[in-house]
């Protein structure tokens, strides 16, 4: 994967004068630019949001949230690399170098996690009358989990890790349904076919993925990024889905505190029925 430094310079005589001091920016804050928005980066270069886009699309990218991922994505195999787990590791060691590689996941999701599709999605899976989970293999137990907390707030939820099942259930929604996929390559055929039936009966499509260029975003209505670099021992991709799990209790959290009262009895009803099951 070629580093940002390395794309500007190999453009840069392309680049118009806009683009170049946007290329100049860009080489002196590289680490800084995922914290900016399109917007702020065109007002620190004097430039409009218009010409950033197309600078990102100049460098080989999709837009400028997919050049933010790609750098967040560099950042995070440097970081990666010397954290590699070896024989020589404690069990202890081990833990401290997987709490450090999850850190350095959830701040790369925080970077490249659009605000206002996260506010999108919050919003859509609230106002729905029925919400579905779709995720296999690793993402299946993320499904699990979202649908789990969406049953707490009183939400007709379900999670479902059966391809066959999935497009049966996809088939079937409405307007008023949210389909929610998730694939970390954003690659998984099943998912995506899932999500495409999804739409043909108008419901609200939502993705979570670490990969803007994946076919998955482009039959989601709503896009949300994580960032992870997974090593060659993470086999159960378990930075990815600490950050897929931490969008997933964002939502949760924002319906919770945004809700009306009758959702909130619906949580009342689930804790107090849950107390049953205690000593």
């Amino acid at each position: 994967m070629e580093s940002i430094q390395h794309q500007i310079r190999k453009h840069y005589d392309e680049l118009g004068y806009a683009e170049r001091k946007i290329a100049n920016y860009v080489l002196e804050h590289t680490e800084d630019i995922i914290e900016l928005s399109v917007s702020q980066l065109a007002a620190a270069c004097g430039c409009g949001d218009a010409t950033v886009v197309r600078f990102a699309r100049r460098l080989g990218y999709s837009g400028y949230q997919s050049m933010k991922i790609g750098i967040a994505g560099r950042m995070g195999s440097v970081s990666t690399l010397s954290k590699e787990i070896s024989k020589s590791d404690s069990c202890y060691e081990i833990f401290q170098k997987h709490v450090r590689q999850i850190t350095t996941s959830l701040e790369l999701t925080q970077s490249v996690l659009d605000a206002n599709a996260l506010e999108a999605a919050a919003k859509a899976v609230m106002n729905a009358k029925r919400v579905v989970v779709f995720g296999l293999g690793n993402s299946a137990s993320i499904a699990v989990d979202a649908a789990h907390k969406f049953l707490r707030l009183g939400k007709d939820a379900q999670a479902c890790s059966d391809n066959h099942l999935q497009a049966i259930i996809a088939s079937h929604l409405d307007s008023d349904s949210v389909a929610i996929g998730i694939s970390h390559s954003g690659s998984s055929k099943d998912i995506i076919e899932a999500l495409e039936l999804s739409k043909i009966g108008r419901a609200k499509t939502v993705c979570i993925t670490n990969f803007a260029e994946s076919p998955i975003t482009k039959v989601s209505d709503i896009t949300l990024f994580t960032r992870s670099h997974e090593t060659k021992h993470s086999i159960l991709a378990m930075n990815s889905r600490i950050s897929q799990l931490a969008i997933i209790d964002a939502i949760y959290s924002y319906i919770v505190v945004n809700s009306e009262k009758s959702m909130l009895s619906a949580i009342y009803n689930t804790e107090a029925s849950l107390q049953q099951k205690k000593y």
